[in-house]
């Protein structure tokens, strides 16, 4: 479709540059979002704009297109190419996360996942700690609405960035179309030839950030029970800090989706003991592949797992312990827990987060 403009449905353009991407939530968020805005009516069209090429198999259609426009340096792109390349486009509307040009004026929706550099500044590096605070605000002041993934996130948002009041709404996440059940047996026997992990195993998914609170489940395992056979295997980047593993704990690093999907399906039970949340995307992933949950009681986290996971306080290694211990000891709670997730799983779509989505975008064109 190319860059285009004129008569006929309103133009919605979007900072498309993590689209496709996996390492992130807010890859995610964006490539679901737009996957699912794709099949919807043809009452918008789209104009994703990007620094870069489209994903591999990337197709423009009748409501979509893809436009790579480059520039000197990522800051330039953001500030002044993209901004005026949604003019270019016509756009009514204009969608980032997180960051806003002031060239965007009075059209732009910027997409905050969560303000946990103001919940607690201490897990954040300084100098990522002055970039958010100083660049967050300003889009969402500049903004004609803000869009976030949960009620929790809605009220903190609103609670430390007071402009965000009356214009943020909350479009719930959904969980990844690539996260697939697979076959058990398989996925362990493909887990133990490719990392040796032939023990039971629990999982977390994370980079390794003092906000995801790795240490606490390194810890909890020298708590298990006693005969409790059970070893924590950790994905994600390492992060920042102190890396040291204490045994029964292996990093086995950035993972792509399949092994990923694997590792889901082979693990005896997801851990997720972030110190917050604006969502906590892994716990659906974990639901849709059958993994029993026990996670922190921080953030969003609750309003994610509802009834489907046990709830902890992200603060005591012993607890953890024992609660993993009587988890995994005991058939019938693995088995009550997972089909809890499954259930609870089922309640998230992306086509309910675009519909969402569509009536924001509806209030900005109509303004």
């Amino acid at each position: 479709m190319g860059m285009t403009r004129g008569a006929g449905p309103a133009m919605i353009a979007i900072d498309a540059r993590l689209v496709g991407g996996t390492s992130t939530g807010d890859s995610t968020y964006w490539t679901g979002l737009v996957s699912a805005l794709k099949r919807q009516p043809g009452d918008y069209r789209y104009q994703l704009i990007s620094d870069g090429p489209p994903p591999p198999g990337w197709q423009d259609s009748e409501v979509m297109g893809w436009a790579t426009v480059p520039a000197r340096n990522r800051r330039l792109w953001s500030l002044v190419t993209f901004p005026l390349a949604t003019r270019k486009c016509g756009a009514r509307a204009i969608h980032t996360q997180y960051s806003m040009s002031p060239l965007v004026g009075r059209s732009g929706i910027t997409t905050v996942h969560d303000v946990s550099f103001f919940v607690g500044p201490e897990w954040f590096s300084a100098r990522d700690r002055m970039i958010l605070s100083r660049t967050v605000p300003a889009a969402v002041r500049r903004a004609a609405a803000v869009i976030t993934v949960s009620e929790t996130s809605r009220r903190e948002i609103e609670q430390f960035i007071p402009a965000a009041r009356g214009k943020t709404t909350a479009t719930r996440l959904a969980c990844p179309d690539w996260i697939q059940p697979v076959d058990r047996t398989l996925a362990r026997s493909r887990m133990e030839a490719k990392y040796g992990l032939s023990r039971p195993y629990a999982l977390s998914v994370s980079t390794r950030w003092p906000r995801k609170n790795m240490e606490l489940v390194t810890m909890a395992m020298a708590h298990l029970t006693p005969g409790t056979d059970l070893e924590l295997v950790l994905t994600g980047k390492a992060g920042w800090g102190n890396q040291s593993l204490p045994q029964g704990c292996r990093a086995v690093g950035y993972v792509d989706q399949a092994d990923l999907n694997d590792l889901y399906a082979a693990a005896k039970v997801y851990l997720c003991p972030s110190r917050h949340e604006g969502f906590g995307l892994p716990i659906l992933e974990a639901f849709r592949m059958g993994c029993p949950v026990i996670a922190s009681n921080a953030g969003a986290i609750p309003e994610v797992a509802g009834e489907a996971a046990e709830l902890l306080a992200p603060t005591d290694a012993s607890e953890w312990g024992r609660a993993i211990s009587n988890l995994v000891g005991v058939p019938s709670k693995l088995e009550q827990l997972q089909s809890r997730g499954f259930a609870r799983e089922r309640e998230f779509s992306w086509g309910a987060t675009t519909d969402q989505t569509r009536a924001v975008y509806a209030r900005v064109v109509g303004a």
